[in-house]
């Protein structure tokens, strides 16, 4: 967060510190309502913060550099920040909405993480656009009314990525070709490697262990994976921290009866170089439970497969009704289908890639990669993260046709994407070195949680560009248009040599 709020100021100058105050209260809003409503915070909500820090942060870069944009042409400082919110208020609102019905509908069909990663995302959103729109510009008008300087640039940021004219939709074919070879390759590890379900989607058994002593949970787990026949089990702190909570699938779908007591010995054997004094593998397995019992196992849960496929199955229908009401709203927003099908193509496109690199890479990198719910919530947090992305993009598209009806689709395109890049490079760029940093010194128990979450929103800025914008292109018949634009002008020439004749 810290880093973030560098950034801002390193980028937009005094601007900059005005953007890092509206963080700052939206992130007390955002804890405050949800310490009200007694929330604990899991992955997926942590999940949910992240997503909406990260459009905080997008929503403020747009209106930064549509202010720019207004002063780059000329305009005052007072008459820029005017015109300069009210352009980037529709795409604001557009990507926030997105998101925001995202939100909603997981909440509707999703099951507890996945309703609590919906209740921060809307929480954090309304808040969002309360301090980037509101609290900043009540801060602007009156740093205005005392006449105080208001800067948003350096004289190095001043004018970065505002002049590209990159020809975008002319290597779509080249990135059709790149996406299709990434994702055959994470469709062929999907058939031929598969992938590491977590207890959330096959089940497993859960236990709560007490020490006589603190443990470190990144030992128990190593010691625990040894145990287990090299089957890394998921270890938490649960309480104070002499005590744990262990969650793992081995021998889930072992049917003997004595299974529960073998996994027990395992347990045992792996954890009893923890205590401080000797422990008998009576007293660590006893039935008192709670806090008449001191040590070794206070509770044990057990839950089969068929609940597992309940939850896998509502995650599935929570992203499968996210992904149609994007598409409705983006259709009926842009007034085009097409939009709406590039958009959601790219989705997929992101989601897919995803799950194929994590496929890929797992067994391989030296962190757990189990796929569970916490991984579910990072994927809604790469579907949202990236149709804000693709919305904002369609936004400026949609106004250069609007201005400019002229100008060939092609052209309009490539402007609305060049025009948006600073905006797409700022924000990408901030919740990237955050989650990068999360992903070194946050801890082995969330890096593949944030590993997918650094896959997908690489790729998800990628797509934005580079997916669902030329996908729209090809749809809306662009080059039938463009020659037809281009015969009008012809016949246009034609018509005034003949007259001059």
């Amino acid at each position: 967060f810290i880093l973030v709020l560098a950034y801002m100021i390193v980028y937009y100058k005094k601007a900059g510190w005005v953007a890092s105050l509206a963080l700052i209260v939206n992130v007390f809003f955002l804890l405050g309502v949800l310490a009200s409503l007694g929330a604990v915070l899991t992955l997926p909500g942590m999940a949910g913060i992240v997503l909406t820090l990260g459009m905080a942060v997008d929503a403020n870069v747009i209106i930064y550099e549509r202010i720019k944009e207004e002063m780059r042409a000329g305009k005052g400082v007072r008459l820029a920040l005017s015109d300069g919110y009210k352009n980037a208020y529709s795409a604001i609102i557009d990507g926030n909405v997105t998101t925001l019905l995202t939100g909603v509908v997981l909440y509707v069909f999703g099951t507890g993480p996945i309703q609590g990663f919906a209740t921060t995302l809307i929480i954090g959103l309304l808040s969002s656009l309360f301090t980037a729109i509101f609290v900043s510009r009540v801060i602007f008008d009156r740093m205005l009314r005392k006449n105080k300087t208001i800067s948003f640039s350096y004289k190095w940021t001043a004018n970065m990525l505002s002049s590209t004219h990159f020809d975008f939709i002319s290597m779509r074919k080249k990135a059709y070709i790149f996406s299709g070879t990434l994702i055959l390759i994470g469709v062929v590890s999907l058939f031929t490697k598969g992938m590491d379900f977590g207890v959330d989607f096959t089940g497993g058994r859960t236990y709560v262990v007490r020490f006589d002593q603190n443990v470190n949970t990144e030992a128990v787990r190593k010691s625990l994976t040894t145990a287990f026949d090299k089957q890394s089990p998921t270890v938490k702190t649960f309480g104070p921290d002499n005590q744990i909570k262990i969650v793992t699938k081995y021998l889930i779908n072992d049917n003997r009866d004595n299974v529960d007591s073998l996994i027990q010995s395992k347990l045992y054997m792996g954890l009893k170089t923890f205590y401080r004094r000797p422990l008998s593998y009576k007293h660590f397995t006893s039935d008192v439970e709670g806090e008449n019992k001191l040590l070794g196992i206070l509770s044990s849960q057990k839950f089969g497969p068929t609940i597992a496929y309940d939850i896998r199955k509502k995650a599935y229908f929570a992203i499968f009704f996210a992904l149609v009401i994007i598409f409705i709203y983006i259709a009926v927003r842009f007034r085009n289908w097409q939009y709406g099908v590039g958009g959601v193509v790219a989705l997929f496109h992101d989601t897919l890639i995803t799950i194929g690199i994590f496929s890929l890479f797992h067994g391989l990198l030296p962190f757990g990669m189990q796929v569970g719910q916490s991984f579910v919530a990072a994927i809604l947090t790469i579907i949202g993260y990236s149709i804000n992305d693709t919305v904002i993009i369609f936004d400026r598209i949609r106004e250069n046709v609007h201005l400019f009806p002229k100008h060939k689709l092609k052209r309009n395109m490539n402007e609305g994407l060049n025009q948006t890049l600073a905006r797409t490079m700022n924000t990408s760029g901030t919740t990237l070195v955050v989650l990068l940093v999360i992903f070194l010194f946050g801890g082995e128990v969330i890096r593949g949680f944030v590993f997918a979450l650094l896959i997908g929103i690489t790729i998800g800025t990628y797509s934005s560009v580079f997916t669902a914008s030329p996908i729209a292109y090809d749809l809306l018949h662009g080059k039938r248009e463009d020659k037809l634009l281009e015969e009008k002008a012809a016949k246009l020439i034609q018509k005034k040599v003949k007259k001059k004749k």
